[in-house]
């Protein structure tokens, strides 16, 4: 599991800083999360292939967060794609990108798909064979979701020296992997853990941005490997995140600490300090396993 942060900023984009955008690649998928001015840009630089981009993600309806959206969908058909795109966000974000597409006369060439979300509570939004996705309720000023991937787990690793041993058909070893017993021809059963061994753990991410401190979510991303958290603000500032709904560095680190994540990501930085490494150093009073993101930088778990 990859994360890449092609944005990680609060609000206006700067020459040198970009508002919200990530990659996550996870089990062969990549996932666009957020669409923040500039993300195409963020796309060419970090060497991601548009093609690879099926589903997006999006939060909630702050410039920050989307006005990237219209640019990208546009490029999209420039490039001739064919292949559908799944946009999954908060209700009302058909409205305002398919404006865009019927004013500018560009409709996409390509199947559009939107998912929009309007639960307040934590719903399923995509799941297959090795993935599933879930929103995670956030308190901010309009209706924000975070998102949760977690992967699959995966069948159990076969020991091909220990089946020759015991002189298993090899017609049983997808039944072995799935946690079957092996059986012999004269009919004497094998333990499943003489001839397996544990896959890898699957890997988890959650993502919340923006959002003020929450602990309802405490339960959702309990156990996470990887939190981004946002924390636009140190402690001095609280008082802005308490009128508009967002986190500081400290709080990110509770919620961090209460959940046992393995690791937390600080961002959504306001451009107010002088350095982002003021956010590590107060959160990590709180959290010890604490990175700070920032544009172009990658996590892998």
């Amino acid at each position: 599991m990859k994360l890449t942060v092609l944005g990680c900023y609060s609000a206006t984009p700067r020459t040198f800083t970009n508002p919200t955008s990530q990659v996550l690649e996870i089990r062969k998928h990549l996932f666009l999360i957020d669409c923040g001015e500039g993300t195409q840009v963020q796309l060419r630089k970090n060497k991601i292939k548009f093609s690879r981009i099926k589903n997006i993600f999006i939060s909630h309806l702050h410039g920050d967060h989307f006005f990237g959206l219209p640019g990208l969908i546009s490029t999209f058909r420039l490039l001739g794609r064919e292949s559908a795109l799944h946009i999954y966000g908060p209700k009302g974000i058909k409205e305002a990108i398919t404006l865009f597409l019927k004013l500018g006369d560009s409709w996409t060439n390509y199947p559009l798909i939107f998912h929009e979300l309007e639960s307040k509570e934590s719903q399923l939004i995509f799941d297959n064979e090795t993935v599933s996705v879930q929103t995670i309720p956030l308190d901010h000023r309009v209706y924000t979701n975070g998102f949760l991937f977690k992967e699959k787990p995966l069948p159990r690793k076969l020991n091909i020296e220990a089946a020759s041993k015991y002189k298993i058909d090899r017609n049983q070893y997808n039944n072995i992997k799935n946690g079957a017993n092996g059986v012999q021809e004269n009919g004497e059963i094998i333990s499943n853990a003489d001839l397996t061994s544990d896959p890898p753990k699957p890997k988890s991410y959650a993502f919340c941005s923006d959002t003020a401190y929450n602990e309802t979510i405490l339960p959702l991303i309990k156990n996470v490997d990887l939190l981004y958290h946002e924390s636009t603000f140190l402690e001095s500032e609280s008082h802005l995140g308490a009128k508009t709904k967002h986190a500081t560095a400290s709080q990110a680190a509770q919620i961090a600490e209460k959940a046992n994540v393995g690791k937390l990501i600080l961002g959504h930085y306001s451009t107010r300090y002088k350095s982002i490494d003021l956010f590590k150093e107060e959160a990590s009073k709180v959290f010890s396993q604490v990175e700070l993101a920032d544009d172009g930088k990658s996590f892998e778990v």
